[in-house]
């Protein structure tokens, strides 16, 4: 007889990678044990692998429900007639989803070389996808950025890299600093894009 899914499968799925990314970014996905993971969750190690055949799959599904997320997070921002609106408030919704995702971003950095090449390719192509939505909102403002790919990359990745570092250097930890942010860089970004 197969083995029934518990109630609080779903649950037990997040607080383990919650738990993980913690420990993955404080001491390095290599240098991680599944059995540091364990004791982080209070949990066992057999029961880590109830949910996870290893290391690699549990790391690949931290990455990919946190890019999944981010790429949920801009298709739900409304698109506007007036483009420099519409990218503001992606960048807005883009650092309020990151609240309280420093360890993924530390993660997401330096942990590729845990993953196979089936799941990195995975991985960067969710990627790809969130930085192709912003290069189009960037378009609306920009639009001579389309006729030279690298530069649309580089000023895409540029913005990325002033959402991205927001947790290295401020302490403020509120929603309204964090709007007051996000609507400060897109108005620098977007000046600067512009004049491209």
């Amino acid at each position: 007889m197969a083995r029934t899914i518990a109630k609080d499968h779903d649950e037990k799925r997040v607080g383990i990678r919650i738990s993980a990314a913690k420990i993955f970014a404080a001491q390095g996905v290599d240098r991680a044990s599944m059995s540091a993971i364990a004791k982080e969750c209070g949990i066992s190690k057999a029961l880590i692998y109830h949910y996870y055949s290893g290391k690699a799959e549990l790391l690949f599904d931290i990455l990919d429900c946190h890019l999944e997320g981010l790429n949920s997070v801009i298709d739900a921002v409304e698109p506007t007639e007036d483009g420099r609106a519409y990218l503001r408030d992606i960048v807005v919704e883009i650092l309020l989803a990151y609240e309280g995702a420093d360890d993924l971003h530390r993660i997401l950095i330096n942990s590729k070389d845990v993953l196979s090449k089936t799941q990195m390719t995975e991985i960067s192509g969710i990627q790809r996808r969130l930085v192709g939505k912003v290069s189009d909102a960037i378009l609306a403002v920009a639009p001579g950025l389309a006729q030279d790919a690298g530069k649309l990359h580089s000023a895409t990745m540029s913005l990325f890299g002033m959402t991205n570092w927001y947790f290295m250097w401020n302490r403020k930890e509120d929603t309204a600093h964090r709007r007051d942010y996000a609507r400060m860089i897109a108005d620098l970004f977007m000046d600067g894009a512009g004049a491209v």
